[in-house]
């Protein structure tokens, strides 16, 4: 299926500008719209905030792909309230925008979080237990795009459920334990075997756009779910983050020792931490938790339907290649 315009909501953010930059590459003459709340206000750039109902100029149709990565994210860090309001009110508001403009196809990225925090190894087909209000209404988001995808046969939408998701311009986990490496900061908190599932931001852009353009249906299924794709995106099988951080040091030829401190010590240590604003390097007891917690997430089905370009090592020294290998930002 090939598209004549885009429509990318979040489109300033990380995943976004990414996104952008692979349909400016792959559809040159293609119209490409950045609804944003930090978008510059010009004619492909526009205000806008998804926490209310959406208007945006232009002429939009069956021609037109719905990227929708606006979203509350970042956890610990916001109130509540914010993930609730962003993230539903958000995708009721773009699925309203598509029905009213007659846009067919949307691609929604959602997050792991709906699976809730667990050891335990999570396909597709594993019930969603989320437990914060990010994952709680990332699964409430999904089921209203479900919504709007069975309205119509001619509906098709992609959900996708990402690990990490690293590379330039990120400033998340990945960045941060870089930053920690680097100063000789990092160390295995109360385990090295926590597994961390995580994809490098250039792959999950082309699988996404990979899946909107894909046509075929799976007739074992019925009709409903031919029309919704539903993926874990991460690599198969994921790395735990003794893995994750000695490719990292491999890829940017970064030779550190890097210490094992138990649970208790490395908990007191982060209260003080964080206490102290953590450092700079945003280290506190709740993110401290989720490095001890595993985010063990299937990612099977995806490498035998879309499989990845980039090894782990690739993918950080492509990341480490485009910050002029200097540094990981």
């Amino acid at each position: 299926m090939q598209f004549s315009q885009f429509i990318i909501f979040g489109g300033c953010g990380f995943i976004g500008t990414h996104t952008a930059n692979l349909l400016r590459e792959k559809y040159p003459d293609a119209k490409i719209y950045i609804a944003d709340l930090l978008a510059d206000g010009t004619e492909y750039s526009q205000r806008v905030d998804v926490r209310q109902p959406i208007s945006m100029n232009g002429e939009f149709g069956k021609n037109t792909l719905i990227f929708n990565f606006a979203a509350i994210h970042r956890t610990p860090g916001h109130p509540d309230h914010a993930y609730f309001e962003t993230n539903i009110r958000g995708a009721e508001n773009v699925c309203e925008f598509a029905r009213k403009h007659n846009i067919e196809n949307i691609v929604f990225t959602s997050s792991i979080a709906p699976y809730g925090a667990a050891e335990e190894l999570k396909t597709e087909e594993t019930l969603p237990t989320p437990n914060t209000p990010y994952g709680i209404s990332k699964l409430v988001a999904e089921k209203i795009h479900r919504e709007w995808a069975a309205e119509s046969k001619d509906r098709r939408l992609s959900i996708v459920r990402p690990g990490i998701v690293f590379g330039t311009g990120e400033n998340g986990n990945m960045t941060r334990l870089y930053r920690a490496l680097k100063k000789h900061k990092f160390a295995y908190a109360g385990r090295k075997d926590t597994i961390k599932a995580c994809i490098y931001v250039k792959d999950l852009v082309r699988v996404m756009l990979a899946m909107a353009e894909n046509e075929k249906k799976d007739t074992e299924l019925a009709e409903v779910a031919s029309r919704v794709q539903l993926y874990n995106c991460c690599y198969y099988p994921s790395f735990t983050i003794e893995q994750i951080a000695n490719t990292m040091l491999k890829a940017t030829g970064l030779k550190r020792f890097i210490p094992y401190i138990p649970k208790k010590p490395m908990m007191a240590a982060a209260t003080v931490c964080g206490l102290l604003g953590g450092l700079g390097l945003g280290i506190c007891p709740a993110r401290v938790k989720k490095l001890m917690v595993s985010t063990n997430i299937n990612g099977l089905k995806l490498s035998q339907n879309y499989p990845l370009s980039y090894s782990l090592e690739d993918a950080f020294r492509d990341w480490y290649k485009d910050c002029g290998e200097k540094e990981l930002v």
